[in-house]
């Protein structure tokens, strides 16, 4: 007897966790095999596979599917694998920003040292933010996502992620005050 995609749905919206482990197991390997055609990358895709039922299970009482339960998956997994070669873009170019203006900025042995040691200060004042104040920032300045656009994927509020980007603002101008006028120079001329 085939059971329907309505009465699966109903079953996982319940909370049944074997009938979720059936859709995971019937569809995991090909939804990797799918991700890994757009990510070239196997590791990356059993990530976004994971990712994806992961979301699904904890949305699972929210999410309206208006297609099978297939093409819905699967819809998932491109949508989230273009937002993941998106992101890696944007880390590339903001890579290649960064080097850029320290290559520009910093000429002798005394400047290499100043260069690393702001790439090190950044990173290490980019750790001390809390976790999700940490994920809500680079999803504003790395991924360039609007702040509606990170409310919607994390389901949080507009006025939570306001806030986060204020904190996380505040935490980095706190650490990094040393270099503020330097990267003040960066923002304003490039």
């Amino acid at each position: 007897m085939q059971v329907s995609d309505s009465d699966i749905l109903l079953a996982i919206r319940q909370g049944n966790e074997r009938v979720f482990e059936t859709v995971f197991r019937k569809h995991y390997q090909a939804l990797c095999n799918y991700s890994c055609n757009i990510l070239k990358d196997m590791d990356d895709a059993e990530e976004i596979v994971q990712g994806v039922f992961l979301k699904f299970w904890e949305q699972r009482q929210e999410i309206e599917i208006t297609v099978s339960l297939k093409s819905y998956l699967y819809r998932a997994v491109h949508n989230t694998c273009l937002n993941r070669i998106k992101h890696l873009k944007v880390q590339e170019v903001y890579r290649q920003h960064v080097g850029d203006f320290i290559e520009n900025t910093f000429d002798s042995a005394t400047d290499l040292l100043d260069k690393n040691e702001l790439e090190i200060r950044i990173a290490e004042a980019l750790e001390k933010l809390p976790e999700q104040c940490r994920l809500i920032f680079k999803m504003s300045r790395f991924e360039e996502l609007k702040y509606q656009e990170i409310a919607n994927q994390l389901g949080l509020s507009i006025k939570t992620v306001e806030n986060q980007i204020g904190k996380a603002l505040k935490i980095m101008r706190t650490e990094l005050a040393d270099y503020l006028p330097l990267l003040l120079f960066w923002a304003i001329f490039n």
